[in-house]
């Protein structure tokens, strides 16, 4: 049975592709979610993508994932820099956490500069756009053998 990584997407990210797309791209979600999907073939794992604009849902997903997935990739949005329930969660859940954000958070505003999911990831990537969700997945990937 191929590792399963459970790959969650925050507020706003289902706007890819047309929410600022000098600073997020012009990717779609479903782009991204389609790049995730093929990378994880070549791995051999499995990867649940997900989105969500609500930190319940969220939290929700993330509690389940304990037992039933290996790692967790998540880019929350905006909740990075607001939630505490999110890493909370996270915490409880036991698995590896890789944190992604598409930009770099240190280039921009500075209530972006600090996010609370950052100190219980195993990694923070920012700034990669889509590629970061990769690297990131090829990391839990090899993390899971």
């Amino acid at each position: 049975m191929p590792a399963k990584i459970l790959v969650l997407n925050g507020p706003n990210l289902n706007m890819l592709g047309t929410r600022e797309p000098a600073v997020y791209g012009h990717e779609t979600l479903a782009d991204v979610h389609a790049l995730i999907q093929a990378r994880a073939g070549e791995l051999g794992v499995e990867a649940d993508c997900r989105q969500s604009n609500g930190e319940g849902e969220l939290v929700t997903w993330i509690q389940q994932a304990r037992g039933d997935a290996t790692a967790i990739i998540i880019n929350a949005g905006a909740y990075s820099h607001t939630s505490i329930a999110i890493p909370d969660a996270l915490r409880a859940a036991e698995l590896p956490v890789y944190e992604v954000h598409l930009s770099n958070i240190y280039q921009r505003e500075s209530f972006r500069h600090h996010s609370h999911i950052s100190a219980v990831a195993v990694a923070v990537l920012c700034g990669l756009g889509p590629d970061g969700y990769l690297y990131a997945l090829t990391a839990a990937a090899k993390a899971a053998d």
